[in-house]
């Protein structure tokens, strides 16, 4: 296949038609590369497809959406719920005739990379993505067909848009002889229970004794719901490890929480990977007004859950949660649940194991009586994106240097050791949609020849700085996590500038620096 000017189509395989493999798709027709989409499911969204039914955004709409594709008037929540958001991706797919470049029930099971010079290649052989003489094998299976099916696609260049949050649950190390098959009842991870519709997930926990292992916005929305069907009869127990710093809403003591973290003058008081000096001494004077903020939000988080009370205060800053990407929104009534009884917070700082009747802590003898637990864990997503290389050297690559939950990307896109290959939607942000639409436009501006990436050593010397500002400003737990944080905007600049862009877009000096940004800030 060719273009009009007698120039050979690039073939782009990309994987997966979530949020990011959608975008993906989009800007690389804008640039006349011919795109295909594996899907392992019948449908798009991604984790929105298969998502607890009471889950809502957890960004408010403005900053939640595509920048040529604004919300319908008919959606007027701030935060709408599961159906809505699907049935806005969906739309989009839509709008812009994507769905034709998808091939559905297909799943990528691995990746190979044909160098013809020998060798697994890397950028090293040159900063053009699609210079390189190399291909990329994508063995693909049909999930229809009961009888393994498999059939090689070969392509020119490979974006991976597998996301974190699907397919491999992380499931916690047990003490011997205490894991799960030393539970006489029922054991299942979240991701189970996000497959059930609503009816049946009501009926799957109804009269049931519930215990949720987590407490991230899947562990309270699984806890809420279980409230909900069982009362205080049978209150539902949460067993957290690490409190967090779960917002109630984005206007804490009345101020939008965009003014203090969203906007450019906030970013001052955060020291930058590769930062200047200026920059660095900005970072250290505002120093305590950056402290001022994180107690600012702390204070209303703590007065509006009485964490106090419950004792789930943490021992991290709100800096920390939102460095992290790890800032919940709290379901709506979750801590009056609490008062009233049908959820019960149980604060356990080591580890837990199974008996006959349900969750032992330790250090504590009675069990958690229980007949269900659900392990609402998270995911190991390093784990799924690092074997879909068959390369082991590939896999060593993706894993970096230590055992992490982060990719060791530059731009959080590029790996500089695989080459004609990038990784979209992995690494996370405080606006996850915003944050995979630039980067796709600015991997299709790379594609399209607009600019040239550096060498190798510049980009792992970038990969570095960007590690040391997660070191610094992450609760420690989390601080190997692929996250932007509280730098998007910074982040975005870089983004912007690789571009050709003015990265500063906005109509005054005010809005430039003390107004959030979001999406529609970024349209050409």
């Amino acid at each position: 296949m060719t273009n009009f000017d007698g120039r050979k189509k690039e073939v782009i395989g990309i994987i997966g038609a979530g949020i990011s493999g959608l975008l993906a798709c989009k800007y690389c027709i804008s640039k006349g590369f011919d795109p295909i989409v594996f899907e392992s499911e019948s449908g798009i969204g991604g984790v929105w497809s298969e998502t607890i039914g009471s889950t809502k955004l957890q960004t408010p709409k403005p900053v939640y959406q595509f920048s040529d594709f604004p919300w319908p008037d008919s959606v007027t929540q701030v935060f709408p719920d599961q159906q809505t958001v699907l049935e806005y991706i969906e739309s989009y797919a839509r709008h812009f005739d994507l769905v034709r470049h998808i091939q559905f029930n297909s799943k990528v099971l691995s990746l190979s990379y044909d160098d013809p010079i020998g060798g697994a290649g890397d950028w090293n052989s040159g900063s053009d993505p699609l210079g390189s003489k190399g291909k990329w094998n994508l063995k693909v299976e049909d999930t229809r067909t009961t009888s393994t099916h498999t059939q090689i696609y070969q392509v020119d260049f490979v974006v991976v848009c597998v996301g974190r949050f699907s397919q491999v649950p992380n499931i916690p190390e047990f003490p011997g002889n205490k894991g799960p098959e030393a539970f006489e009842g029922e054991v299942i991870h979240s991701m189970e229970y996000s497959k059930m519709d609503p009816k049946t997930a009501a009926n799957f926990v109804k009269g049931k004794h519930v215990a949720v292992v987590g407490f991230q916005i899947s562990a309270m929305d699984i806890a809420t719901e279980c409230s909900t069907v069982n009362g205080v009869e049978r209150p539902c127990t949460v067993v957290i490890r690490t409190p967090h710093w779960n917002l109630p809403d984005y206007f804490p003591w009345g101020l939008n929480l965009g003014y203090l973290y969203m906007n450019r003058f906030s970013e001052l008081m955060v020291h930058k990977p590769g930062e200047g000096l200026l920059l660095s001494l900005l970072a250290t004077t505002l120093s305590p007004l950056r402290w001022a903020f994180s107690k600012y939000i702390e204070s209303y988080i703590k007065h509006k859950h009485r964490l106090a009370k419950h004792g789930m205060v943490p021992e991290h800053s709100f800096l920390n949660e939102l460095s992290s990407c790890s800032v919940s929104l709290v379901p709506e009534g979750f801590y009056d649940r609490v008062e009233e009884g049908s959820i019960r917070l149980i604060k356990n700082a080591v580890s837990f194991g199974f008996s006959k009747e349900g969750i032992v802590l330790e250090g504590q003898a009675e069990p958690i009586k229980s007949e269900l637990v659900i392990l609402a864990t998270g995911f190991n997503g390093i784990d799924k994106l690092k074997h879909i290389f068959e390369s082991p050297e590939y896999q060593e690559f993706i894993a970096g240097s230590d055992d992490s939950d982060a990719v060791p990307l530059y731009r959080e896109c590029i790996h500089p050791q695989i080459p004609q290959l990038a990784i979209i939607g992995f690494s996370e942000s405080v606006s996850n949609l915003h944050t995979s639409e630039i980067r796709c436009r600015w991997l299709a501006e790379l594609l399209d020849g607009k600019f040239r990436l550096p060498s190798v050593k510049v980009m792992e010397k970038d990969i570095g700085e960007w590690d040391k500002y997660k070191k610094r400003y992450s609760y420690k737990k989390y601080y190997r996590r692929s996250c932007i944080g509280a730098l998007h905007i910074w982040y975005n600049d870089q983004l912007c500038k690789d571009m050709g862009w003015n990265p500063k877009r906005k109509n005054s000096f005010w809005a430039e620096w003390f107004e959030p940004y979001g999406p529609m800030d970024y349209t050409s």
